[in-house]
């Protein structure tokens, strides 16, 4: 981190704290007195202040808007939680979603045309300036194409990057620190889960890559009643600018327009769950930023609803490992099968291998067994993702950064599901997927795929048994040779040599006689040139 970048970030961070009083939000938690009376330690807080205008929602909202995406992002998350957050805050940061201030249209319009190489008036039919919606890292306008199809143009922020790199920085400084100071923060790894956030928001910045994500899910759920993603039109793609289809749909927030068209609320909700665990489970790729503002619905066939998907800039994937112990993990907890459950995080390592069985067991028990046969609205997986924790924290449980992700979309998914249908039984729902994605997991048809796979690797697992036998035969056939050995090239000191030679050549024809005692530097310099020249 560049040292003056860093502490010119650190001072915008403290002028926004202090600008809109988050300090006072934060003191207004509960916390000890010790470290209440550090509030005395701000300079700021001893001078008098003004009566602010604005609610705490909205000071926190514009500040994370000023502090931008990483912080709004945070933002996005934290207003999925209605039931761990006050009302007021909430609402103010469910704006976060979808109502970002824009960037210059100007601007917006100079990159467009820069990245695709010619005026927006040649290459489209119409184009919208004033954006149709603005997001953390990106802006979207409107446009018609010239072969008449209505499209959507995506425009990355300009100059993200480097402040991005800062806040990134100052994260990775924070993580690093931590885990020196703390088992705790070794324990959830912290700097790798901040490593792959950053890997994640480097990600969002190439529009590319989410013009591929678009593609392959669009694929995988071709034709599917469940959900629809719109069209990529790449001739017009490039790292900065993409060109989607237009799609007409109601905000997934919007409960008057979606009860106006009476749609189906409760096959709304347990549709979403689907998806869900189709994306994680049958292709291993999903969808990782489904907060309301990125989700809308169908208006065709309110009865049998659909989903609408856009920015697919964050996706996640399991290893079949992980998809394993985690979907059998999750049948394990449908049916209460604690010991099945505290064993596989055993077998898997996510725990440490002499964790006592039945302690574990019993842990878990006590957290997972009051949340059963509860309708969604009676159940915080907040809270119990903190007790599980605490649980996790007793016998050294470690955080796995690969899953981070996937903890975030279910967050989203259950924010989503107690706004759409607040009765829904996340469990009653799973559950039925689940086992029949772990039956055709054993099922004959793929069993026979698994062998075709393994016969498919049986040449290279010949060649590499060939490699092993000639490596054991023969162990020492690839070694260095020594030093000593070694052939190297000393022509600098064969330079020298060549010196020496011509040197003592001089001298010798410059000299009476041969035979004279005054030529014994010419002998002695002739005959170090010609050992150095001629040694190997």
């Amino acid at each position: 981190m560049k040292l003056f970048a860093a502490a010119r970030r650190l001072f915008r961070i403290l002028l926004v704290v202090i600008r809109y009083r988050l300090d006072d939000i934060i003191l207004d938690l509960p916390m000890p007195w010790w470290l209440r009376a550090t509030s005395y330690l701000l300079p700021w807080r001893w001078l008098p202040r003004r009566r602010s205008a604005l609610s705490r929602g909205a000071r926190l909202r514009l500040a994370l808007e000023g502090l931008g995406p990483i912080f709004i992002k945070f933002g996005q998350i934290l207003s999925t939680r209605r039931d761990l957050l006050p009302l007021d805050i909430a609402e103010e940061l469910a704006m976060l979603q979808d109502r970002v201030p824009p960037f210059d249209s100007a601007v917006a319009t100079a990159l467009i045309e820069r990245q695709l190489g010619a005026p927006v008036g040649q290459l489209f039919a119409r184009f919208d300036s004033k954006p149709l919606a603005s997001a953390s890292v990106a802006q979207v306008h409107a446009a018609k194409l010239r072969s008449g199809e209505e499209v959507v143009v995506k425009v990355v922020r300009p100059n993200l990057r480097p402040v991005i790199s800062q806040d990134l920085a100052w994260l990775f400084l924070l993580a690093k620190t931590a885990e020196r100071a703390s088992t705790e923060a070794r324990r959830l790894h912290l700097v790798e889960v901040v490593d792959d956030y950053a890997k994640t928001i480097y990600d969002e910045l190439d529009l590319l890559r989410e013009a591929a994500n678009a593609s392959q899910l669009k694929r995988n759920f071709q034709g599917s009643p469940l959900l629809y993603v719109p069209q990529v039109y790449w001739d017009l793609c490039r790292p900065q600018v993409l060109v989607m289809e237009r799609i007409y749909g109601v905000p997934v927030t919007d409960m008057t327009r979606l009860a106006e068209q009476r749609t189906d609320m409760k096959q709304l909700a347990e549709r979403g769950v689907e998806i869900f665990f189709t994306q994680v489970f049958r292709d291993s790729f999903f969808h990782a930023d489904m907060h309301p503002g990125n989700i809308f619905v169908s208006t065709h066939q309110p009865w049998n609803p659909q989903y609408i998907a856009v920015d697919f800039g964050i996706v996640g994937s399991l290893t079949p490992e992980d998809q394993d112990y985690l979907a059998r993990n999750l049948v394990a907890f449908f049916k209460r099968d604690y010991r099945k459950v505290a064993q596989l995080h055993i077998d898997s390592g996510w725990v440490p291998a002499e964790t006592k069985v039945n302690e574990f067991e019993a842990a878990i028990r006590t957290v997972c067994e009051p949340i059963f046969e509860k309708p969604l609205k009676d159940i915080s997986f907040g809270q119990l993702l903190v007790r599980l924790f605490q649980v996790a924290r007793r016998f050294n449980m470690e955080v796995q950064p690969q899953l981070v992700l996937l903890q975030k979309t279910l967050l989203n998914i259950e924010g989503l599901g107690r706004e759409l249908y607040p009765e829904l039984d996340l469990w009653a729902t799973g559950q039925p997927y689940l086992e029949r994605w772990m039956r055709e997991r054993m099922s004959p048809k793929q069993l026979l795929k698994n062998a075709q796979a393994q016969i498919e690797q049986l040449p290279h697992l010949a060649g590499m048994t060939r490699e092993l036998l000639e490596r054991m035969s023969n162990p020492h056939a690839n070694n260095l040779p020594p030093p000593w050995r070694e052939q190297r090239d000393h022509w600098p000191l064969r330079l020298v040599g060549a010196a020496l030679l011509g040197g003592g050549a001089t001298l010798a024809a410059s000299a009476q006689s041969l035979s004279a005692l005054a030529t014994w530097p010419a002998w002695l310099m002739l005959a170090a040139g010609v050992y150095i020249v001629v040694r190997r």
